[in-house]
């Protein structure tokens, strides 16, 4: 199992970027000999299709993601981009994602690889993108794991060998109102109100894992916490809610990535939520409390936690779906989790989820789970949904395949959203 699953963390400084070209784009047609496409490109009015897609476009040193994506023909970027172009998402959000502060990679990833068809899949343009600093690699400057060192990158603020590696960037065919973007990457993890904070397990003091001088600094998220506003029509938006919580493993006794795991979920659990529940909730503007009753909004990313299995905090994903205000009335799923479960074995044939419901291809422990989620607010209906993982009789099953991944060891997930007052 890569580090994928259990990653995350986050830090920086300043810069925010939002790229916009041009104005509103329409979906790309599907093509009539596509080979098996996920499900047919939205086109009804009113129909945005919303994904996540954790594509490990992460690079062991900085720069080295911008270096290959500056020109085509990097093998897994094509494959990442093909899912793109196969699944056709008007609106993304892509985890593990390199940050640069100019830019460069989101740039480049889509004059490079998403505008060039590959084999018989359309170009997908997105003229709208955002990416913004996190707190992957950036050094806290304490000893965070306790093991008597200060370095490295376990004391990071958030998991990563070089600051911004493990990023985020969301690609939109729909206009970002970005004097409306809320970042939350500064965030106390101690503000939150019966923070899940750990304990050393060899004191007999509560939650005492970490000293007041670095609680006084920490973080909780491990990357970022982004609210995107999506504008679906001239006077409806929909508040894209993305994130990438740390892994709940690396760590001891004390579950210190387990609880900031919880937590990182339980941050949009109130924020939605709204009212008293988010009265603690201060964004990176100095702007205080979450979302306004009513609103409509989509929450996206690799949560690192799947409802029954796993080594997730008990309950973590389960704060979001069974929220009353989140519409879990459709389950992505695909014929390739089903199958590879069955063909891998081991651990998966003792999971409890239904494994055509994974979106990720894991080794044991934990073996496959499901970790990826699109989950729209009740007010939106669900048209369809799936993961792109194909059946390995499918040719498309190439750009998925087995360790060692073409693409990614996560698969694509995506919704057909239904979104009151849109107009496309």
């Amino acid at each position: 199992m890569t580090r994928t699953h259990r990653r995350a963390r986050v830090a920086g400084i300043a810069a925010v970027l939002l790229l916009t070209a041009g104005a509103s784009a329409t979906a790309a047609p599907a093509l009539a000999d596509q080979p098996s496409p996920p499900s047919p490109a939205p086109a009804s009015v009113g129909d945005v299709r919303f994904a996540t897609f954790n594509a490990s476009l992460n690079r062991g040193a900085e720069g080295a993601l911008v270096a290959d994506l500056s020109e085509p023909g990097n093998a897994q970027a094509d494959a990442v981009a093909e899912i793109i172009q196969r699944a056709n998402p008007d609106v993304l959000l892509i985890n593990e994602f390199d940050y640069d502060a100019g830019g460069e990679a989101l740039r480049l990833f889509q004059e490079n690889y998403l505008s060039v068809a590959h084999g018989d899949a359309a170009p997908v343009e997105y003229p709208y993108r955002y990416t913004a600093p996190v707190n992957t690699g950036v050094p806290s400057g304490f000893d965070l794991n306790n093991n008597g060192t200060v370095g490295g990158g376990d004391d990071a603020w958030g998991f990563g060998l070089f600051s911004g590696q493990y990023g985020m960037a969301v690609y939109s065919k729909l206009p970002i109102d970005e004097d409306a973007i809320r970042t939350f990457r500064n965030f106390r993890w101690a503000d939150m109100p019966g923070a899940l904070l750990p304990d050393d397990p060899a004191t007999d003091a509560p939650a005492d894992w970490y000293s007041p001088e670095e609680l006084a600094q920490f973080p909780l998220s491990s990357k970022s916490h982004w609210d995107v506003p999506i504008r679906v029509s001239k006077n409806k938006t929909v508040h894209f809610l993305v994130s990438h919580p740390t892994p709940p493993t690396f760590d001891g006794a004390e579950d210190r990535n387990g609880r900031r795991n919880h937590d990182e979920i339980r941050f949009w659990a109130d924020y939605i939520s709204g009212g008293k529940a988010a009265d603690y909730i201060t964004d990176d503007a100095g702007q205080g409390g979450g979302l306004k009753g009513g609103s409509l909004f989509v929450i996206a990313g690799d949560q690192n936690a799947d409802p029954n299995d796993g080594d997730s905090t008990d309950g973590a994903i389960d704060q979001l779906l069974e929220h009353p205000k989140v519409n879990t009335g459709s389950v992505p799923a695909s014929e390739g989790g089903a199958e590879a479960a069955e063909l891998q074995g081991g651990v998966n044939l003792a999971h409890g989820g239904d494994p055509a419901q994974d979106t990720a291809d894991f080794s044991e422990p934990p073996g496959n789970l499901r970790v990826d989620y699109v989950l729209p607010s009740r007010q939106i209906r669900i048209l369809d949904s799936g993961v792109f993982w194909p059946a390995s009789a499918d040719p498309l099953s190439a750009l998925t395949g087995t360790y060692p991944f073409p693409s990614s060891d996560h698969r694509l997930v995506w919704i057909d959203a239904d979104v009151p007052g849109a107009k496309r």
